[in-house]
């Protein structure tokens, strides 16, 4: 039987033992270097703006919230334990709301027009600062609750075996459906506009083209269900001799793997949600390696700054793509992906402009996503697409980051409080995974997918808009709600 290292330190040969702080110690000046002070520092020598780059508040704000981003990302990094969901949130703050941001400020270049003045720019950056230390704050009020009992009254939420085929015959269902209704595997690897396209020809947008429910709902349970049967029956793989043995869960993984390398595959699918299923599935087959979690943060950086631009290769046809072209590694960052921190402050001008904050309204239209417009009258549409009718924007297809529906929604202490609740809910949530997954180790451990699957898809939630990321959280509920049970007999759940 092999034994498990002790927390504290790695075998490396016979029996000396490096203590892990002191491999942390090791990598952590260059990484606090280059994240918290080269690259900032990088970005801001550029030349940009014709060498009219104003150096105001909201500049030095911008520069403030990178600083303090690296430095938040650092430290999750080179945590001793794995703080999956709060690494992906600050590896999206230092890179969308950080880096990409101060970039534009300094190139003069901006992804999406900034319609309002220059003092609600300053007001969108410094709201972001201030939600993320209410993260923080959240966070530390979870790390200093009494350690969570491995031992509880209630038992810990478990995978049903038989459960869980029916997930996989539900997962082989819903992909033949969509695949079969969309026109066959070949149109998955063509480009996200056919897709589109085969959609609108299937009936499923409704008769005018307005309604999304219908091919959300096809689109969500051709994929989700494909990638949470593979992710339980790849942990059962990994964690059980049982399921190793068994030629049904063999044969029906490689099969699930086949499914998932079509139906969700980066070519038709949107770049973060192939994102989700690439991070999910790493720290799923790898629950216990400090090496792929700190790998893939700081990947993830690199991967961000140097490839996501670029990968919008597939979202059209040959005729319809344009490449992206550059003389600087830094003038990708000025691509639509990146307008979270403009369309913060258009968000901000849209409301002072008279529409005034919506008490909640935008959030109901998320949770109720599934009520038809023709049921709900006057159902809201994404905030995206109101700020960016409002704007004139011929694309509405605009982000709307989480900072920016919470304001919108319940105002700058309704924003602040929720990031608090947020930051509280992310750290019990790693906590919970460390503990459930790493420590306790039971191949049926429902947390042991859900928390890399939450950290994968909180690149969606955060980028927003909520509207469009409502419908796979629904599917995803539902499929968990079919697998899990908190029966503690062994002849029910996976071991």
């Amino acid at each position: 039987m092999a034994v498990e290292a002790a927390p504290e330190g790695r075998k490396l040969s016979g029996s000396a033992s490096v203590p892990r702080a002191a491999l942390s110690r090791a990598l952590a000046v260059p990484l606090a270097v280059a994240l918290v002070g080269f690259l900032p520092a990088y970005v801001t020598a550029q030349p940009g703006g014709g060498g009219n780059t104003p150096r105001d508040s909201a500049y030095w704000l911008q520069l403030t919230l990178t600083v303090y981003a690296g430095g938040r990302l650092a430290a999750m990094v080179l945590a001793r334990r794995r703080r999956l969901i709060q690494g992906a949130f600050w590896l999206f703050v230092y890179v969308a709301m950080g880096v990409a941001p101060l970039t534009q400020e300094v190139l003069g270049q901006v992804p999406t027009p900034v319609v309002g003045p220059r003092s609600d720019t300053t007001t969108a950056v410094a709201l972001v600062l201030i939600a993320c230390a209410a993260f923080d704050v959240g966070a530390l009020l979870a790390r200093n609750r009494p350690a969570l009992r491995l031992r509880r009254p209630r038992p810990p939420a478990q995978v049903s075996r038989r459960r869980l085929w029916l997930l996989v015959l539900v997962a082989y269902a819903g992909s033949a459906y969509s695949i079969l209704k969309l026109g066959g595997p070949a149109v998955f690897f063509d480009s996200r506009q056919a897709i589109s396209e085969s959609v609108r020809s299937s009936g499923l947008a409704g008769a005018s083209g307005q309604s999304h429910v219908g091919s959300a709902f096809l689109r969500g349970f051709g994929t989700v269900p494909a990638l949470l049967a593979m992710l339980f029956l790849t942990r059962w793989m990994i964690t059980s001799h049982i399921a190793r043995r068994s030629i049904p869960a063999i044969a029906a993984l490689g099969g699930l793997v086949v499914l998932n390398a079509i139906v969700n595959n980066p070519v038709s699918n949107p770049r973060y949600w192939f994102l989700t299923v690439v991070f999910a599935l790493l720290f799923t087959a790898f629950p216990r390696s400090p090496v792929m979690y700190r790998a893939a943060l700081v990947t993830g950086v690199v991967a961000a700054l140097l490839l996501f631009p670029f990968l919008d290769r597939f979202r059209y046809d040959s005729g319809g793509y344009h490449p992206v072209e550059t003389t600087s590694v830094l003038e990708p960052l000025t691509v639509k992906d990146y307008d979270q921190i403009g369309m913060f402050a258009n968000t901000l001008t849209y409301a002072h402009s008279g529409a005034g904050h919506t008490d909640g309204r935008q959030l109901a239209a998320d949770v109720l996503f599934f009520v038809p417009r023709s049921v709900w009258h006057g159902k809201p549409q994404d905030s995206g697409v109101v700020v960016g009718q409002w704007m004139g924007m011929t694309n509405t297809n605009l982000s709307s980051p989480l900072w920016a529906e919470l304001w919108l929604d319940f105002g700058p202490l309704g924003m602040t409080g929720g990031f608090l609740a947020i930051g509280y809910l992310c750290a019990r949530g790693d906590r919970r995974y460390a503990q459930r997954t790493v420590e306790d180790g039971r191949p049926g451990t429902v947390a042991a997918v859900v928390i890399p699957l939450v950290c994968g898809y909180s690149f969606i939630l955060l980028r927003g808009p909520l509207l469009q990321a409502s419908g796979r959280i629904a599917i995803a509920a539902l499929c968990l709600a079919l697998v899990t049970t908190f029966s503690e007999d062994r002849r029910t759940i996976l071991r």
